[in-house]
């Protein structure tokens, strides 16, 4: 329908593939087919830099540019926010990963989001519900619509005021444990 705007997407596309492939002929690590090497990205593009606490694996990506989300951005992603302790990959709310987006980006360019908890499957969350506190029985982590992240050397409290600032959903503050959940539900706060 658009024969330009194709034409453009498949280079960019191109390109981002050949930036993977030459990273991983270097020895850079790269996840993402949509990752770049370096940089923020180009204006308009959104960029999620992500460390999973529980599986060490880490993810740089632009998982949308030019007005859509990158599928295959969206399928690392996903990947790296699995529930670690049964490898359940859930799709993540595209909300989230925007709102994400929003919240990181008022602390700079390159801070890392330190992910301690994405999508939790069912069986996950039941476990948790019954041996620990504050887990809710029907948590929004099993609906792909919840995380808990901090930043490292950014104030846990800055990053909470942040967070409820965005209005994205709900906000959670837990100080003792060293993180802050964020939700794409109602707005609302504890």
């Amino acid at each position: 329908m658009y024969p330009q705007k194709d034409a453009i997407m498949n280079k960019r596309r191109s390109f981002l593939k050949s930036s993977v492939v030459l990273a991983s002929a270097l020895g850079v690590p790269a996840l993402s087919k949509a990752a770049v090497a370096t940089g923020s990205g180009a204006p308009g593009e959104r960029v999620l830099r992500m460390y999973n606490t529980h599986t060490g694996e880490s993810l740089r990506s632009v998982f949308w540019a030019e007005g859509q989300f990158i599928p295959d951005a969206l399928t690392d992603i996903n990947k790296l926010l699995r529930d670690h302790r049964n490898n359940a990959v859930a799709t993540m709310d595209p909300q989230l990963l925007m709102l994400l987006n929003r919240v990181s980006a008022q602390f700079g360019d390159s801070q890392v989001l330190h992910v301690i908890s994405g999508y939790r499957s069912p069986e996950s969350n039941r476990f948790l519900a019954e041996h620990s506190n504050g887990v809710a029985k029907h948590s929004m982590h099993m609906e792909a619509k919840a995380i808990d992240i901090r930043m490292p050397g950014q104030d846990l409290a800055q990053l909470h005021k942040v967070a409820l600032a965005a209005m994205g959903g709900g906000v959670g503050y837990y100080p003792d444990s060293q993180f802050v959940h964020m939700d794409t539900g109602r707005v609302r706060h504890w």
